[in-house]
C-alpha cells in the first residue's frame, strides 16, 4: 500500500486524494444543485460524473448526505468569510456603511451560482438530522455576527439598548429569502446591487427601531 507522501508520476498520494475530493464536489455540485436535485441524484451517478469508484466517495465523505452537507458548509464558510473582511474594512461606527458591505459581500458568494444557492438554501432541508444540524448552524453563525455588530454598537450609544436577538434572527431569514427569490428569477440577475441596497436598508431600519 502507497504511504500518504509516496509519488506517482507526477503526484504523491495526497495529491491525487485532493484532486479526487474536488471532483467529487464538483459532481455533487452539479447534480445537488441541478434539475435533479439530491433526491434525484444516485451514488452510482455521482461516482460517474466525477471518475471515481464508490469506494472513493464512501472513504472521503461517507455517504450523499455528507457530500452535501461538505459542500453546504463550503458555500456557507466562504460567505461568512467574505462578510467578516468587508466588515473590516468598514468604519466600525458607520452602521448603514456596515449593513451594505456585509450585505453586498455575503450576496456576492450567494449569488455566485445558482447551483451553489440550490444547495445551500433547498436541498439540505429534510434530509437528514446532520444536513438540518449544518444548516441551523449556519443561520446561527450569521444570527450571532447581527448579535454581536448590534451589541457593539448599542455600546458606543448608537442603537437602543435592547434585546437584538429576534431581530437578528428576522434579518437573517430575510437574507435568505432574498437569496432565494434570485434563485428562481432569472431576471434578477442585475439586480443584485439593488437587494444589497434594500437589505441594508432593512437592517439599518430593525437594529435602530425601539
Amino acid at each position: 500500500m502507497a504511504t500518504a507522501g509516496r509519488q506517482y508520476g507526477k503526484q504523491s498520494a495526497d495529491e491525487r486524494r485532493a484532486a479526487r475530493r474536488a471532483r467529487m464536489l464538483e459532481a455533487g455540485l452539479d447534480a445537488f444543485g441541478g434539475p435533479q436535485g439530491f433526491r434525484g441524484t444516485t451514488i452510482e451517478a455521482l461516482c460517474t460524473a466525477a471518475g471515481v469508484s464508490t469506494r472513493n466517495l464512501y472513504e472521503e465523505f461517507g455517504s450523499r448526505e455528507a457530500l452535501l452537507v461538505a459542500l453546504h458548509d463550503e458555500l456557507n464558510e466562504r460567505a461568512t468569510a467574505a462578510v467578516v473582511t468587508a466588515l473590516a474594512a468598514v468604519d466600525p461606527l458607520d452602521l448603514h456603511a456596515r449593513a451594505h458591505a456585509a450585505c453586498s459581500a455575503y450576496l456576492e458568494v450567494m449569488t455566485s451560482d445558482r447551483r451553489w444557492a440550490r444547495v445551500a438554501l433547498v436541498e439540505t432541508v429534510g434530509v437528514s438530522p446532520e444536513a438540518e444540524a449544518a444548516r441551523q448552524a449556519a443561520i446561527d453563525r450569521f444570527v450571532a455576527l447581527i448579535e454581536l455588530e448590534a451589541a457593539r454598537l448599542v455600546e458606543a450609544g448608537l442603537l437602543p439598548d435592547r434585546d437584538h436577538h429576534l431581530t437578528a434572527v428576522a434579518l437573517a431569514g430575510a437574507l435568505l429569502g432574498l437569496v432565494n427569490t434570485w434563485r428562481t428569477d432569472t431576471a434578477w440577475d442585475a439586480r443584485v446591487p439593488a437587494v444589497a441596497d434594500e437589505a441594508a436598508r432593512l437592517i439599518v431600519l430593525a437594529l435602530t427601531a425601539p
